[in-house]
């Protein structure tokens, strides 16, 4: 037998990866040669919930970005230290590696599948382009120019970085064909499909609800074709996510490793590195808010005569842990859900649309998506709509008074609907630091020991200076400096 070869694929194809090729005498002649197309899906549709709402501060400090969370032991995120652990490569390279490069494999073997009947082969692409789109679009939004146009080519371990612009222009290019394509008399990936089981309805609605979110994102850089967008998308509401049993969500498993992320973190650990952040346990205790004791646990629990008490740590250094609260025991859960968008945040975008003057279906008004939105919010996290329609009769949180950034003066709307965002966002908080940075509300305040502004991008990973370095260095220089400071071009102050 001969010897194994270690070789290494430079991240700017697959991202950083290290693999055994075995020689041919090691290969099983009666085994399959070429996984199922779906399969493939599968996978890249577990990694990527994985990676958008892991808590692991490696790979994803996003929660720690937009203040949700402080740390307890090592508050290094909290005070924006990148380069470290790498989080910019672990974040980086499951999304090219685990995610694009399997949906890509899957596209080509199912579009190659002459068996397969024509409208489901549509559908299953249509699928898998609106998981691409909504994969692309994250990359972009966290470090701006990325290699795209020839990326996922091993004939080219080089490859240009595109610009962010017009890499969000060919997206929605593509997410209009995919929905186009979309036939609602087939069936689509099937039990393969571990976000909405094959139901080609949803697959529509989300595609659709993606559509505006790409149309609000680049609203403050393109007015125009924000609109033309947004109106399409939302000409008919009823195509868009409608309650929130439409969410794009994994529902993970009981057992190992199959479990959401959070629970790898929160209990399989068994480490205790975080506690909710006075930043954000502050305004919740503030104005009232039904969702914090799912969202955290007390630090004191209720007696028959006193409330329960939700204690923040201080944002940007160490805490202890037995003295403020943890997150909340639904996040314990092993097989609670991983989401990718939820109703609420639709109905966030309606209102967004509404206040920039876009026709939109339907006779709601701004607040009236505004309401539903917090309501939707409320009731996903297992409260009830009176405690919604209590929360939102406070002044401070009701749309026309409230107030979310302090101050005499009225709220403009993107600090109302950026503030509930925020909060509604608790559990995708990839997008959270998206729209905080778009909406540019909440106010929040870098902590006195931070290295730097709060990240309005991450830096691009060391490999690919060091292994594609005369395209990262066009890059870098493209968008102002591979620096945190640097904006993704939708992104205006």
């Amino acid at each position: 037998m001969k010897k194994a070869l270690l070789f290494c694929i430079p991240a700017v194809l697959f991202a950083s990866s290290c693999s055994k090729l075995e020689d041919y005498d090691n290969i099983n002649p009666k085994a399959a040669t070429t996984a199922p197309g779906v399969s493939l899906v599968s996978n890249a549709e577990r990694m990527l919930s994985n990676t958008i709402n892991t808590p692991d501060y490696n790979i994803n400090p996003f929660r720690l970005y937009v203040q949700y969370w402080a740390e307890t032991t090592y508050p290094d995120e909290s005070q924006y230290i990148i380069a470290t652990r790498q989080i910019n490569r672990n974040f980086w390279d499951p999304l090219y590696r685990d995610v694009l490069s399997d949906l890509n494999e899957g596209k080509r073997i199912i579009a190659a599948d002459n068996l397969l009947n024509a409208d489901i082969k549509a559908n299953q692409i249509a699928c898998i382009e609106v998981l691409e789109v909504y994969t692309w679009s994250v990359l972009v939004n966290t470090f701006g120019d990325v290699p795209y146009s020839a990326a996922l080519n091993s004939e080219n371990l080089t490859p240009k970085y595109d610009d962010d612009k017009v890499i969000y222009t060919d997206l929605i290019k593509r997410l209009n064909t995919a929905i186009t394509s979309m036939k609602s008399t087939a069936t689509g990936l099937g039990t393969a499909d571990l976000y909405y089981s094959g139901s080609m309805a949803r697959w529509m609605k989300f595609a659709n609800s993606l559509k505006l979110r790409l149309a609000l994102t680049i609203a403050d850089d393109d007015a125009a074709t924000s609109k033309t967008l947004a109106q399409e998308a939302a000409a008919d509401l009823s195509k868009l996510l409608s309650s929130n049993e439409d969410n794009a969500k994994l529902k993970y498993l009981s057992a190992v490793p199959n479990t959401n992320p959070l629970y790898v973190s929160l209990v399989q650990s068994g480490r205790a590195d975080f506690v909710g952040a006075n930043t954000f346990i502050d305004k919740l205790n503030a104005w009232g808010d039904p969702r914090i004791d799912e969202y955290f646990k007390p630090f004191t629990a209720a007696t028959p005569t006193t409330p329960a008490v939700f204690k923040g740590g201080t944002y940007g250094a160490p805490n202890v842990y037995a003295n403020n609260s943890a997150p909340g025991a639904i996040l314990e859960d092993p097989t609670f859900a991983g989401t990718l968008m939820n109703y609420a945040e639709v109905e966030f975008m309606l209102a967004e649309a509404q206040e920039r003057g876009y026709t939109i279906g339907g006779t709601g008004t701004a607040a009236d998506h505004y309401n539903a939105g917090v309501t939707a919010s409320v009731t996903e996290w297992g409260g009830t709509t009176a405690e919604a329609t209590a929360y939102l009769k406070n002044p401070t949180v009701a749309y026309a008074t409230a107030k979310p950034n302090g101050g005499t003066a009225p709220a403009t709307w993107q600090e109302k609907i950026g503030y509930q965002k925020w909060v509604a966002l608790y559990n995708n908080p990839v997008e959270a630091w998206k729209e905080w940075r778009r909406l540019d509300s909440p106010k929040l305040e870098k902590p006195a020991k931070a290295i730097s502004e709060i990240p309005l991008r991450l830096p691009y990973p060391t490999t690919e200076a060091n292994l594609n370095g005369a395209n990262y260095n066009a890059a870098s220089a493209a968008i102002g400096g591979d620096v945190v400071t640097s904006r993704i071009f939708w992104d205006k102050k």
